[in-house]
């Protein structure tokens, strides 16, 4: 049995909840999976052609795509190694250069990864990743529960000023004013 056959990738799975969707799918079409993690899904058993397409069409209908070429499968790969890194509040991953962490990630030239990012999703890995850190900011900001310091500390910003900056830059508002009345952007359309 190969073990390429066996593995799914799924663009657009962010979370724990979207893990649970994708189970309860696999349930529904009698296919029992190894594992199931942000965008791998691990078959115990090669599906069959019609079984794969009705789940594709299942998870299509709550926002999630099968990729199938190898192009959109290291996209997906590269994606889900990049907003780990941009929510990651580890000190060692903080203080590893966006270049080294992902190409250690994916044991790949990050030269080559950060091109055909940025030539398959039209903005730079880079950009992606400041996307993220600033999504996960408004998030902290709207529970209320940190300072604009501590978010800026536990993010591994060199400054207050650095964050407020970036955030101004994406968003067109500072901190402060997002905190008194912004919007959170679902996770998978951040960066598109």
């Amino acid at each position: 049995m190969n073990t390429a056959d066996n593995r799914l990738y799924i663009r657009n799975m962010v979370c724990d909840r979207c893990i649970m969707a994708v189970q309860t799918a696999l349930a529904r079409h009698h296919l029992a999976a190894r594992q199931v993690s942000l965008g791998v899904v691990d078959l115990v058993d090669t599906p069959a052609p019609g079984q794969l397409q009705s789940f594709r069409q299942d998870i299509e209908s709550i926002g999630f795509e099968l990729l199938e070429d190898q192009t959109a499968r290291m996209i997906s790969e590269i994606r889900q190694i990049a907003m780990a890194y941009a929510r990651s509040e580890d000190n060692k991953v903080q203080q590893q250069k966006l270049s080294v962490y992902v190409g250690r990630q994916l044991g790949k030239d990050f030269d080559r990864i950060s091109a055909l990012f940025s030539n398959t999703e039209g903005i730079t890995l880079e950009q992606f990743v400041i996307r993220h850190k600033i999504e996960y900011v408004k998030e902290l900001l709207v529970y209320d529960q940190q300072t604009l310091s501590e978010i800026a500390d536990r993010l591994g910003y060199s400054s207050v000023q650095h964050l407020s900056s970036q955030f101004r830059k994406i968003t067109g508002m500072t901190p402060t004013e997002f905190r008194a009345n912004g919007q959170r952007q679902p996770l998978d359309r951040v960066g598109r």
